[in-house]
């Protein structure tokens, strides 16, 4: 009971695991093609200590393709 650490929460939103960018930080602006961190962290390995994920910044994959369906194959 006492001494064990809480499991951090995956987001949902997007899929339950996100690998860290600071294109997806929410201290962090993008403007002209180039991702900058407000509080002047330099970014390792995609992103920096005090990386955050905000989920407003991700974009979503496109729809999934659905195949070519005639009305015969909802025919019972």
């Amino acid at each position: 009971m006492f001494g064990r650490k809480k499991k951090k929460k995956d987001s949902a939103l997007f899929g339950s695991r996100v690998t860290p960018s600071c294109a997806y930080c929410a201290h962090s602006v993008s403007a002209q093609g180039t991702t900058k961190c407000l509080l002047g962290q330099l970014p390792e390995n995609g992103c920096c200590k005090r990386y955050t994920y905000d989920p407003l910044r991700r974009e979503p994959k496109g729809e999934p393709q659905l195949g070519q369906f005639t009305a015969e194959d909802f025919k019972l």
